[in-house]
């Protein structure tokens, strides 16, 4: 027997309780336990079948909108007629047009959020301009404006779907969200040269850092915005020097090195997290090279005697 054939054996064997340990109402249960034949002939036939008619039965049978099958008068004696076989997928179609409904309705928001990110990002990019050091206090605040409309768009869609179903539907805003926390990471270090928390990320975003307490950002996606703002970190170290600014690269030298020590500290076990973490040491490397080349130069010196006085 398959895993999914004998957890869906043991579902419907026990049918004082289901769904999460929460009791079946007792006009139920007759409607469970005499369904268990019709519904291992489809188990048998198709898992994925099996996953549908289960949540279906669980969902609605716990809502009451499941009712004995008009006829089947609970555990009476005689022959009962069972739900035939276009009925039940009748059913389920009714159930994945619903769930692809709300899905479209996500998607459509997230389709908004990933324009805002693109708007923000443009704005910006600015600063890798030789002129651009010189205006990053205001593009900074064109940013934190542009993060206004963000939380718009995020109230928007905590709408869209229950709080208990975030990680069902995290797939559709996931990448946009590591892209949001990257730069709201990336502005607060134009602003401060300090790493923004998790806690005061989440704020500027308008969302929740607790999971129980609906939509929140997750501990991954703030790290994985973190390592992106470390690439653009050392891109900006080495436009620091073409702009003329020998100071700055050696302040994005110490901070990436603080980075690369927290991120030692961390037993990664997300795959595409300790991939995207991989790629630190390029970027270290990298800032390391822009470094050492001003050192040779002299010019090192030159911006430390400049930065003392």
């Amino acid at each position: 027997m398959s895993p999914i054939l004998c957890h869906s054996a043991a579902l419907f064997h026990d049918k004082s309780r289901c769904n999460g340990g929460e009791p079946v109402p007792s006009r139920h249960q007759s409607y469970y336990t005499e369904g268990r034949g019709q519904f291992f002939v489809i188990i048998t036939s198709s898992s994925t079948v099996t996953f549908f008619i289960t949540v279906f039965t669980v969902r609605h049978v716990r809502h009451g909108d499941v009712q004995p099958h008009p006829g089947l008068p609970g555990r009476g004696p005689g022959r009962q007629r069972d739900m035939s076989v276009t009925e039940m997928f009748s059913h389920i179609q009714g159930f994945l047009g619903a769930d692809q409904d709300v899905r479209e309705d996500i998607r459509k928001v997230v389709q908004l959020l990933e324009q805002a990110a693109r708007e923000i990002l443009t704005v910006l990019q600015s600063v890798h301009q030789p002129s651009g050091f010189k205006e990053i206090p205001s593009k900074c605040a064109r940013a934190r404006e542009l993060f206004c409309t963000v939380k718009t768009h995020i109230a928007d869609l905590k709408t869209k779907f229950p709080a208990e179903q975030y990680y069902r539907f995290q797939e559709h805003w996931r990448f946009v969200l590591q892209r949001l926390a990257f730069l709201v990471t990336f502005v607060v270090y134009l602003e401060s040269e300090t790493l923004v928390t998790r806690e005061a990320a989440a704020q500027i975003l308008g969302i929740e850092v607790v999971r129980e307490k609906g939509f929140h950002l997750d501990v991954e996606d703030y790290l994985a915005g973190v390592l992106i703002m470390a690439s653009e970190l050392s891109r900006l170290a080495v436009n620091s020097v073409t702009a003329g600014d020998y100071t700055r690269p050696l302040r994005i030298s110490n901070f990436i090195n603080e980075l690369d020590s927290g991120f030692r500290l961390l037993n990664l076990k997300n795959d595409p997290l300790r991939k995207r973490y991989d790629g630190l040491k390029y970027d270290v490397k990298k800032i390391e090279e822009v470094v050492y080349d001003l050192s040779i130069r002299g010019l090192a010196k030159e911006a430390e005697s400049a930065g003392d006085k």
